[in-house]
């Protein structure tokens, strides 16, 4: 994405504002500071670019909403949407029944499943039974942190702020294998510098997964929400969804695989 997502944003709302006769309505969107490529990441000049920025550029446009992002720890995200620090967040968000119970979702906008990678060398096996004692990185605050911490009691579970950092070890030896979204690893697998590393494996479906990820708002917020699930739709229906998603990924991720 060429254009920052302010520029991008004000160019896409000036249309609506201008064949309006009041202001758009402002909108803040929590986004976390910890690259998610292909979802979310910085370019060197500071820009946010990646499938979720350009999604949140899509539907305020649509919404004809004057939005703003507020960048922070992924882990903060959820407190700062409940503390009204920020309006929505539109962020890989997965739709858990323990999340439902302090925030309201829109439908799904997406569907991943949960990848475990380890060295191409090593047999593998990602049960409970076959990581006993292995050290398992995952990224905190997750799914993936809460499925391994159920399930991998008897592993040595390691919880990283950054995926980089999971991966970093794993390269070196210090983790034996990590679970994480599936469509960010797979990618990451065909680079160079991860030419020692491989799939070990599609973790099965579970509660813990969630139902697809959506964009959060606030418990009760009802109209919002609403709001967000017209503008989505309406993205799929003209096929703008699909030309943001072809970008970014060779999948469809509409449905799981």
């Amino acid at each position: 994405m060429k254009k920052t997502l302010l520029v991008t944003l004000q160019a896409c709302l000036l249309a609506g504002i201008a064949s309006t006769s009041f202001a758009a309505d402002k909108l803040v969107f929590g986004i976390a500071l910890e690259p998610y490529p292909p979802f979310s990441f910085k370019s060197g000049k500071g820009d946010w670019s990646g499938f979720e920025p350009e999604m949140i550029t899509a539907v305020c446009a649509r919404m004809k909403a004057d939005c703003t992002l507020n960048e922070m720890s992924w882990d903060g995200l959820i407190p700062a949407l409940k503390s009204q620090q920020v309006d929505v967040v539109l962020n890989s968000l997965s739709i858990t029944p323990e999340r439902q119970q302090v925030i309201d979702f829109t439908q799904p906008y997406f569907f991943t499943r949960a990848l475990w990678i380890g060295d191409r060398s090593m047999e593998l096996d990602p049960t409970p039974a076959g990581l006993k004692g292995k050290i398992i990185g995952v990224q905190g605050s997750t799914t993936h942190s809460a499925f391994v911490k159920k399930y991998y009691g008897e592993s040595n579970i390691r919880y990283y702020n950054d995926q980089d950092d999971i991966l970093a070890d794993l390269r070196s030896g210090r983790v034996d294998i990590m679970l994480a979204d599936q469509l960010v690893v797979e990618p990451l697998l065909e680079k160079p510098d991860n030419s020692m590393l491989a799939s070990k494996g599609v973790a099965p479906l579970d509660p813990l997964f969630g139902d697809g990820v959506g964009a959060g708002v606030r418990k009760g917020n009802d109209a919002l929400r609403e709001r967000l699930n017209v503008a989505l739709q309406s993205l799929r229906d003209d096929g703008s969804y699909e030309k943001i998603r072809a970008r970014y990924f060779k999948t469809d991720i509409t449905t799981l695989q």
